[in-house]
């Protein structure tokens, strides 16, 4: 943690935390109390309607620093304060940050001192959006969000919830305890620069990594199949994004009507069995593997006619067997791959993702909420809670272009930490 650093004579780390104006300011206050804890310097900027919610004596106490607000301070010593503050910095923290605060700092204006201490700043920015929920969803704020994401910026959260308002869906901003983990976790990471960089960074260069993706067809006859509703979309924009990043990318996919992403090696397959293969062979060739298929857990045993219709019956029984765990199979390979899962689930998420993690003996777990309105199967945006086995981190729901891009800077940086670990 942060406190050892200053047992052992290094200084500080400087955490510059924003608050803007919405009803979760007073969450901000938490968040101070936890880096101090922690050992760390924290500065607060308070944009002028956050002093509507919480008074910046309440920051200044919880600190021991005076907060700043106006951008201009005849009173500092060369009234450049947004450039003085902004070097300070190791990481730049926004929390909460408003859907009025996120379209600025998206269109890079720089009429307030936070607007301008983007602007000028050259360290890692975290963004923890809090708002409601329409106005989340609103095709405004996800595009403003999306330009956020390619400058590089981070999102820690919003999780869905109730809201201030009495309504409730995503835009809750993620609690202070796990916003104060993803923070402090990266600043003790050695490699914390390499992966916080935009996503057009080439921070997976000389990497192998294997991908599946879409659903299989289980055949219960020559005509008839069993299959799900996994349109590929998630395992081909993981594809798309790990190409981008500089990684040689080897992509098994199931039955989907999607374009083969530029520059990705392509294998198509179509049953479990089938998938299960390709994967095996070439596994042992990987740095990281992640399984994004929906592969079925079981397949019907085929018959070599086609099933004909009995007049005299109203059900039909079919025999179901077990196919290959895939999953497991290449966690369980002497000197395999870094291996990422995907769970898709309609209840008790972090349960059962948490589960399949241990008992998988995986890396990592990406779950992700089916049945609902938004996400999931057949969108073109997904949420995830990733999992390892010691940490989280909640991507929220976004286009799966930036979704992808986002959940492979983190595994690149579980990766890298592992890998070093051994």
């Amino acid at each position: 943690m942060l406190g050892k650093e200053k047992q052992s004579g290094q200084r500080l780390k400087h955490i510059l935390l924003a608050v803007t104006g919405g009803i979760a300011a007073y969450k901000a206050a938490e968040l101070v109390r936890l880096f101090k804890r922690e050992g760390a310097e924290v500065r607060v900027v308070m944009t002028q309607s956050a002093t509507q919610f919480v008074a910046p004596l309440t920051f200044q106490a919880l600190s021991g620093n005076l907060v700043h607000i106006e951008l201009l301070d005849v009173e500092a010593e060369n009234a450049m304060g947004h450039i003085s503050l902004a070097r300070w910095a190791d990481v730049l923290v926004i929390a909460p940050a408003t859907a009025n605060t996120i379209a600025k700092l998206s269109q890079g204006l720089a009429d307030d001192l936070l607007s301008t201490l983007y602007l000028a700043a050259t360290c890692p920015v975290y963004v923890a959006p809090a708002m409601n929920q329409a106005m989340w969803n609103h095709l405004a704020t996800q595009e403003n969000i999306a330009t956020l994401v390619r400058h590089g910026v981070s999102l820690i959260g919003p999780e869905q919830g109730d809201q201030a308002c009495g309504e409730t869906g995503f835009g809750r901003m993620s609690e202070p305890v796990a916003i104060g983990k993803i923070i402090l976790s990266a600043l003790n990471e050695e490699l914390f620069e390499a992966v916080s960089t935009a996503p057009q960074a080439k921070f997976l260069t000389g990497l192998k990594i294997l991908i599946t993706a879409g659903p299989t067809c289980e055949p219960l006859d020559p005509v008839r199949y069993l299959t799900n509703r996994s349109s590929g979309k998630m395992g081909y924009a993981v594809a798309a994004a790990a190409v981008k990043a500089g990684a040689e990318v080897t992509l098994v996919s199931g039955p989907v009507t999607l374009a083969p992403p530029e520059n990705v090696t392509v294998l198509k397959v179509s049953t479990a069995e089938e998938m299960y293969q390709a994967v095996l062979r070439e596994a042992l060739k990987q740095d990281i593997y992640i399984g994004a298929a929906a592969v079925a857990d079981y397949s019907p045993v085929q018959s070599i006619h086609k099933l004909k219709k009995q007049n005299d019956q109203d059900s039909l029984t079919l025999v179901l067997q077990k196919t290959p765990d895939i999953l497991a199979s290449v966690a369980a390979l002497e000197h395999g791959p870094f291996t990422v899962g995907f769970a898709a689930e309609t209840h008790d998420l972090e349960t059962y993702a948490r589960d399949k993690l241990t008992r998988k003996k995986i890396d990592m777990i990406a779950a992700n909420w089916v049945g609902r309105e938004q996400g999931g199967f057949d969108s073109e945006q997904n949420a995830l809670q990733v999992f390892w086995s010691d940490g989280e981190q909640l991507l929220a729901m976004m286009d799966k272009t930036l979704l992808a891009e986002q959940l492979l800077e983190l595994i690149a940086q579980r990766f890298k930490t592992v890998r070093a670990g051994r």
